[in-house]
């Protein structure tokens, strides 16, 4: 096996599961902290695709493009709190699912009347579309390169924020104790309002950044939403660091099981077969993965709430 064929799919592992951190972070801290199971935080993360690639075909400037749709998805979620969400706080989470369900086909139908049902070219920013030099042998796209740096510092400040502010304090304050929190002063209906709109921003923003790599198209969100649940459940419904590390390690399953199970099937199988199964194998390793930290650790690797 090539060493530098191995490296170069670690480090699309890892630019793939900081993705799905930035995704995973708020869903977690939506259900984790406001005890709210929001499906429909994937349309969010589709929304922030669709409004960067709109931007940055028509304005030229990716930067510019990523903050527009930041803040368009920002506005959405605000609208969706005030009508919607906040009539789902005091509801089981039947109705918060089957209610959220609801919102992911009206986004979808949304996405379809303003941009068609045709995929959207979501282009590369020309000042990074070459490839840069790691060391001898391996080109490695520049882009990609700003994803898994973006990445990290925006998991660096959320860590910061949560666990050294004293919004993080506060955050912490009213998932702990609700009432007693109110009785304190602090005023836990804005600040779930908050920990709603910061998980919308970065679902955008991984909309944004993963839209040059991945097809920006109807369902999307529904695809990169079943990673994210599994990722919550690895880390551990609630925390951030948990959410950091499971997401790293679905994200490095995931992109070497694709890359390397159908070559080990081909050395063993017919090619025929080996090229049907190879796909679904490494599909199914996501959630062995899964199982095999549930076994252990029911609660998942970090159970304590962030």
């Amino acid at each position: 096996m090539n060493p530098i064929l191995v490296f170069e799919q670690l480090l699309n592992g890892a630019g793939y599961g900081l993705m799905l951190f930035l995704i995973a972070a708020g869903l977690t801290l939506v259900f984790g902290i406001m005890d709210v199971m929001n499906l429909s935080h994937g349309s969010l993360f589709m929304v922030g695709a669709y409004v960067a690639a709109t931007v940055h075909v028509h304005s030229g400037s990716f930067a510019g493009a990523v903050a527009v749709a930041v803040a368009a998805t920002m506005l959405v979620a605000v609208l969706l709190e005030v009508t919607l969400m906040r009539r789902l706080y005091g509801r089981d989470h039947l109705a918060q699912v089957l209610a959220t369900f609801g919102v992911i086909l009206v986004a979808d139908d949304a996405v379809k009347m303003v941009w068609g049902p045709s995929p959207v070219m979501a282009p590369t920013p020309a000042a990074l579309s070459g490839p840069v030099d790691l060391f001898a042998g391996l080109p490695y796209p520049s882009y990609r390169l700003v994803v898994l740096g973006a990445g990290v510092l925006v998991a660096g400040l959320l860590y910061l924020l949560v666990n050294h502010s004293r919004v993080g304090m506060l955050v912490r304050a009213g998932a702990s104790d609700r009432w007693m929190a109110e009785l304190m002063g602090v005023r836990v209906k804005r600040v779930f309002s908050g920990i709603f709109v910061l998980g919308a921003a970065l679902a955008a923003l991984a909309g944004a950044l993963m839209g040059p790599i991945m097809a920006v198209q109807v369902g999307m969100g529904e695809s990169i939403l079943i990673p994210a649940l599994v990722v919550i459940v690895i880390g551990g419904i609630g925390s951030v660091r948990g959410a950091f590390v499971a997401a790293l390690l679905v994200g490095l399953v995931d992109t070497m099981g694709r890359a390397f199970v159908p070559q080990l099937l081909r050395a063993t199988l017919p090619p025929a077969l080996a090229a049907d199964l190879g796909p679904l194998f490494a599909e199914v390793a996501m959630y062995a993965l899964m199982a095999a930290v549930l076994a252990f650790r029911p609660a998942g690797l970090f159970s304590a709430r962030a």
